[in-house]
């Protein structure tokens, strides 16, 4: 069946139907990962986003239960060049299509993906519509432009667990026996099981995986929950988690964390949670032309010279000259120099903008997870 993406600018591009049957709006991004487009479309961090994979066949090794990284795909539509017929994996369950129509996630492909992406690249993201059928693209175009826009919006009350669970508690991507095979050993183990309580602003399973891989039992809390009740179970570490949407429309969360940094325990954050911890600081946010997203970003710590290449999701960074004086600047992005991530000078609390848990993606980052395993054994 035919398809058509059309975009807020006037742009649209005619294609076939991919997925589910339908019509979706949303924020048009690209990725730039080679791999991994099934934690690409469960990531949280993707909600009120239709996300265009540039590596141009994607759905050839299927979907598997394990490389899930929430319950379900949490984008607003996906866009490919190829969609691969067939799936060819040993792990697989199914495939990708099916995966699409099971989860009602419209998608469109046959379209040139490589033009589409230098336009989002030169003119920035922008909102678009994707829908199958005999649609009018003057119509969809219009429609395009009547989304709300990224900035201000919260998303995060979308995508953040109802109520607060444990982890290890065996979600049902983790009975894949093929999940704890694939998993990266960690570099240090817990001299004792640790206490972390987390915040669910959008969070991947990867990111538990490898805290609970160092020695981590993690309570995992609604993104409203008062810093009180965290603070209240006495944890050893808090930890700050990605998720969707613009940071700066997250009032209660800036609060929140501001009082969990003042409580002076260990505090970790990634990408969401570290833009709300330098917003908690009194820093200011930004939106960026097109954000960062793929595998393959060169980060480098300024500490050590050394250059990790790094798995990223982010429309939004934070703006360094406005951080507090007591802030360390330690990681910068090389693409285009923007902050990575920071830490207090005297206080355990520090954080970065890109994914050190990857899925998908490199593990040069991972070291991370040892450093808050540290700070908390040293606290």
């Amino acid at each position: 069946m035919k398809a058509i993406l059309a975009l807020e600018n006037g742009t649209w591009y005619e294609g076939t139907a991919a997925g589910a049957l339908g019509e979706t709006g949303g924020e048009v991004v690209f990725n730039t990962s080679m791999t991994g487009y099934q934690e690409v479309l469960t990531d949280p961090s993707y909600a009120g986003q239709i996300v265009t994979m540039t590596c141009p066949h994607i759905g050839n090794y299927g979907v598997a239960p394990g490389d899930t990284e929430s319950g379900t795909p949490k984008v607003a539509g996906f866009i490919m060049r190829e969609p691969s017929p067939i799936a060819s994996n040993w792990r697989a369950s199914g495939s990708l299509r099916d995966y699409l129509v099971q989860h009602n996630i419209v998608a469109i492909g046959e379209i040139d993906t490589r033009a589409l992406t230098r336009l989002l690249r030169s003119g920035g993201v922008m909102r678009g519509v994707i829908a199958t059928g005999q649609g009018d693209p003057a119509d969809l175009i219009e429609k395009a432009r009547t989304i709300p826009s990224m900035e201000g919006s919260d998303l995060v009350s979308g995508v953040t667990t109802a109520q607060a669970f444990d982890w290890p508690a065996a979600p049902p991507a983790a009975s894949d026996p093929t999940v704890s095979e694939l998993l990266l050993p960690p570099q240090k183990q817990a001299s004792r099981l640790l206490a972390v309580a987390a915040y669910d602003y959008g969070l991947k399973w990867n990111i538990l995986r490898r805290l609970a891989a160092y020695g981590c039992q993690i309570r995992v809390f609604p993104a409203t929950t008062p810093a009180s009740d965290l603070l209240a179970t006495q944890p050893d570490g808090v930890f700050l988690s990605n998720g969707p949407g613009d940071p700066a429309a997250l009032p209660y969360a800036i609060e929140n964390v501001r009082g969990i940094l003042n409580a002076n325990l260990p505090v970790f954050g990634i990408c969401l949670g570290h833009q709300l911890m330098a917003l908690a600081m009194g820093a200011q946010t930004f939106k960026l032309k097109f954000g960062h997203r793929g595998a393959n970003h060169p980060v480098k710590q300024l500490d050590t010279g050394h250059v990790e290449i790094t798995s990223q999701n982010h429309g939004f960074a934070v703006a360094p000259d406005t951080l507090p004086s007591d802030v360390k600047v330690t990681h910068l992005n090389l693409y285009d120099g923007t902050l990575e991530g920071f830490r207090h000078r005297t206080r355990p609390i520090f954080c970065v903008q890109y994914h050190p848990e990857a899925s998908p993606g490199p593990h040069d980052a991972d070291y991370l997870f040892r450093e808050f395993i540290d700070a908390m054994e040293s606290r």
